[in-house]
């Protein structure tokens, strides 16, 4: 600890992200990156647009970008946010609609950035434990105090709840925000976009990053009534009015506007999953329903974390959480065909 560190980030539990080991190759299922690479046409509008305009800032408002988010998702300009990377979105999103002395829901297991943005803020929750199978409890997010958070798929488990749960919730948190965290919808599950208009209470948060290859771009967005994107700005605007770059505004709009290598892309991402979930079922592993670009696995007789750290061995990453409760259990990514193979020869070789 630095004598020069404020208590602030003295008392802070930062989120710790997969390993990004270089010291050999590495088959890397451990942060869910997408293992294809973005559509052609993505590479080439980020060609035309790294010139000599690089020079002065981007448009702080991304209209284009937001145009062609809406026409995809058929809603208005109004209704999106764009931020960079989802995590930005999500940051935001804390701290525009959730007040301190207020608890806020979110599940026991989930995206561990949650509790993070939680506490650097200063905001009060709950987490709510999931059942036993890691399905979301559905009536134990009603009537909050704060207002409410859960990803759809979750993550790690990657189960999915259907857009009749979620409607049950909206309708028992009428006064308070409804963030439903799509990161990976795009993999199986129900996405709830089309319920903006009904619920000025929820606001439903997406990525790039997975489903259509963007990563290393960092393009988040948000969408919802006019009233809560209005919250949404007056936080952004107060940090960083250009939270996006020239190459991430004209990338992400050349993704969206690919749907067909987005739909076969993602296609063979899911024909991939269920291929694999058969073949680990065959090894003895538990494989919790997935809806989602990885999956969650424990083995019968092997430990979760003898199995990550021979895999390590057999340059193989996968994502152990040594957390109770799921301190069984590993993440993996759905890498390509190939990659896939080889995670399977090394665990027939470990168990």
């Amino acid at each position: 600890m630095s004598k020069y560190w404020s208590k602030l980030a003295a008392g802070l539990d930062p989120y710790v992200p997969g390993e990004q080991l270089k010291d050999k190759k590495y088959i890397k299922l451990n942060t869910n990156e997408n293992p294809y690479p973005p559509s052609p046409k993505v590479i080439e509008a980020l060609k035309t647009a790294a010139n000599e305009s690089l020079k002065l800032y981007p448009d702080p408002t991304g209209d284009e970008l937001k145009i062609t988010l809406a026409e995809y998702y058929g809603l208005d300009k109004k209704q999106v946010f764009l931020g960079n990377g989802s995590d930005e979105v999500l940051a935001f999103s804390f701290m525009a609609f959730f007040n301190p002395e207020d608890d806020i829901l979110f599940p026991d297991i989930t995206y561990s950035f949650y509790p993070v943005y939680a506490n650097i803020f200063k905001i009060n929750y709950k987490a709510v434990p999931l059942n036993d199978d890691f399905s979301i409890p559905i009536e134990h997010f009603f009537n909050s105090d704060g207002g409410v958070i859960i990803p759809n798929p979750n993550a790690p488990t990657a189960r999915a709840i259907s857009r009749e749960n979620i409607e049950e919730i909206l309708n028992y948190n009428k006064e308070k925000v409804v963030i439903i965290d799509e990161a990976y919808v795009d993999f199986g599950a129900e996405s709830v976009v089309g319920l903006i208009d009904k619920y000025p209470n929820l606001l439903v948060i997406q990525t790039l990053s997975k489903s259509r290859s963007l990563a290393g771009l960092r393009v988040g967005y948000a969408f919802g009534h006019e009233a809560l994107i209005d919250g949404l700005n007056r936080v952004k605007d107060s940090i960083n009015s250009y939270t996006l770059d020239r190459l991430a505004l004209v990338g992400a709009a050349a993704a969206v506007k690919d749907d067909e290598y987005f739909q076969t892309t993602r296609k063979k991402i899911i024909a991939t999953r269920e291929n694999v979930v058969s073949r680990l079922e065959g090894l003895g592993f538990n494989v919790i329903s997935s809806k989602s670009n990885f999956i969650f696995i424990s083995h019968s007789k092997v430990k979760a974390e003898e199995i990550f750290i021979k895999l390590k061995e057999e340059s193989v990453l996968v994502r152990y959480f040594k957390k109770p409760r799921i301190d069984n259990y590993l993440r993996v990514s759905i890498g390509n065909d190939e990659e896939m193979d080889e995670l399977i020869k090394a665990l027939n070789k470990i168990i």
